[in-house]
């Protein structure tokens, strides 16, 4: 049986769901990628997330994004947006 973290401190526990929530989105566009309009909205597990190496590129996103806006660099959605609207 697998021992429960105890998910204590400021900055991890809530950057750990910042990730898994990047991981749902990424795995969610290469769903919507792979299907014309049936997509249903399914939302992977945990595991699944890590085997896809989901969480591993969700990780390094959040944590860039996190260390550029400290330095007050425009993180990676604002260069998105800038980069759609035109800018």
């Amino acid at each position: 049986m697998r021992k429960q973290r105890q998910l204590t401190g400021k900055f991890w526990p809530r950057v750990r769901e910042l990730i898994w929530a990047k991981a749902q989105e990424l795995y969610q566009w290469d769903e919507v990628r792979g299907v014309n309009k049936d997509f249903a909205g399914i939302t992977a597990e945990r595991k699944e997330l890590r085997e896809g190496g989901y969480f591993y590129q969700a990780k390094l996103i959040v944590l860039r994004d996190l260390w550029l806006k400290k330095k007050g660099l425009p993180t990676s959605e604002e260069e998105k947006q800038r980069a759609h609207c035109g800018e």
